[in-house]
């Protein structure tokens, strides 16, 4: 029977054991995310994002939501503490990584000194593929940008600082390598001159096209403020038919894009970075897909993560 008796709450370090801090008569309907809040005042270089707090040393970390009186512990709860690291904002992350590759690609784009040869700043390129392509970049992270601020809703509010520093080294990177390339004074344009670059410009602009449409039905799936999860289904929108073969298709999208980009420049670093952001993209839609199954028990049995009946 739980009784709604005050609790005491202690919390150990996960690794060393040692007490970090004893709560006296806590309400049994606390939350995680209250006693976090508790413990921070206590100990105010771990803010609330930074902590992970568990049942057992080496458990998984308990949600915020989680309420006290109805976890397995009696009226002395014992709970470890393991520090996360410095945490920076999905927000903050997202706009760092998409506004990096825009302005560096635009510094190559008006070919700033110190780039290539002396003679060449600040002149245009003859091909006009070149300009085409400097808007489609823009534009796909102008599109990111606008979204990280207006469209998307973070189940997580944090990520790892050190995450950042990975994350821009890869975008930045490849934006800068991307660029260098295509915007060369040495530069020639696709094999097949307009009728191939007229087909790329189709089908990236297809494909942005369906990944917002994608990132529109994600949202109003998920109601402001909340974390519930739902099945994502196709809508009135033709772009979101896709659902119905692939759990997600923003990544479907996104390749086509980058595939799009490809075809548009015919330049090898931008067929490297497609093909490891399809790598990478395939691990983040297999585990998506396996959390859908895991968690669904309805789940529709059609779907495949990433590509339709293949993987």
């Amino acid at each position: 029977i739980k009784h709604n008796k005050k609790r005491q709450v202690e919390i150990l370090d996960a690794k060393t054991k040692d007490k970090l801090c004893f709560l006296d008569k806590v309400e049994p309907n606390a939350t995680i995310g209250e006693i976090k809040s508790m413990f921070h005042k206590s100990h105010p270089q771990w803010y609330p994002a930074r902590q992970s707090i568990r049942l057992d040393p080496k458990g998984k970390s308990l949600k915020d939501e989680d309420v006290l009186q109805h976890l397995p512990v009696g009226t002395t709860a014992t709970f470890y503490f393991r520090d996360l690291g410095a945490q920076i904002s999905w927000v903050t992350v997202f706009l760092t990584e998409y506004a990096g590759p825009l302005l560096i690609y635009l510094m190559f784009y008006f070919r700033v000194p110190f780039i290539y040869a002396p003679k060449y700043d600040f002149t245009t390129s003859k091909h006009w593929v070149v300009h085409l392509a400097c808007m489609c970049h823009s534009f796909h992270y102008v599109k990111r940008l606008l979204e990280t601020l207006f469209v998307h809703r973070f189940s997580h509010g944090t990520m790892p600082l050190r995450n950042i520093f990975k994350n821009c080294t890869y975008y930045w990177g490849f934006a800068a390598w991307m660029a260098y390339y295509i915007n060369h004074p040495l530069y020639t344009p696709p094999t097949y001159g307009e009728q191939q670059i007229r087909l790329a410009l189709t089908v990236f602009l297809f494909c942005q096209i369906g990944n917002f449409s994608i990132h529109i039905a994600l949202r109003n799936l998920r109601p402001p403020g909340s974390k519930t999860r739902k099945i994502p289904y196709p809508t009135k929108n033709p772009f979101t038919w896709i659902f119905l073969l692939v759990s997600c298709p923003n990544y479907t999208y996104e390749l086509g894009s980058w595939l799009g980009f490809t075809l548009m420049t015919q330049c090898l670093p931008v067929a490297f970075f497609t093909l490891v952001g399809f790598i990478q993209m395939t691990v983040w839609a297999k585990g998506k897909h396996r959390s859908y199954l895991k968690e669904f028990r309805d789940y529709p049995t059609l779907r495949s993560p990433i590509l339709p009946f293949i993987l």
